[in-house]
């Protein structure tokens, strides 16, 4: 069904993230992950704080916190000594490590998916565009 028409970007940007999202999660089903599993994966693959992995995520701390339970139950995902013990630092652990090798090919048919959906024309205005909002964003939330 076409997306109803709609001059709110938000809208947009939800719909059709909802839509590739469930193109990656039915990939990753067969890793037993979703697409949120299988990025907080790939980006805990060097001992990082809570804080800075939020951040590359855009994600809140508390959100984050949410999503790495399951992570963390299933041992995927490891909480690591720091010098300061007050920073909860986040390690990939060898299991997860395993997953994200055995998701890894999953995820790349899905993004194949995505990228014959779309063409790669047109695939990289919309990267192009998204990161350009992303920047936008970011710096006006400096200010």
């Amino acid at each position: 069904m076409p997306a109803p028409h709609s001059p709110c970007t938000c809208f947009r940007l939800r719909r059709a993230a909802r839509l590739v999202s469930q193109i990656y999660d039915h990939a990753l089903a067969g890793a037993g992950l979703n697409v949120n599993q299988y990025s907080l994966l790939r980006h805990a693959r060097t001992p990082q704080s809570l804080g800075t992995l939020a951040a590359s995520l855009g994600m809140d701390r508390t959100t984050l916190s949410r999503n790495l339970q399951p992570l963390l139950r299933d041992g995927l995902v490891a909480e690591v000594r720091d010098e300061d013990p007050r920073r909860r630092v986040l390690a990939l652990t060898a299991a997860g490590r395993q997953r994200l090798a055995r998701a890894r090919p999953l995820w790349q048919r899905a993004q194949r998916r995505i990228d014959a959906l779309l063409g790669s024309g047109p695939l990289g205005q919309l990267h192009a565009a998204l990161d350009a909002l992303d920047g936008a964003l970011a710096k006006e939330t400096e200010e």
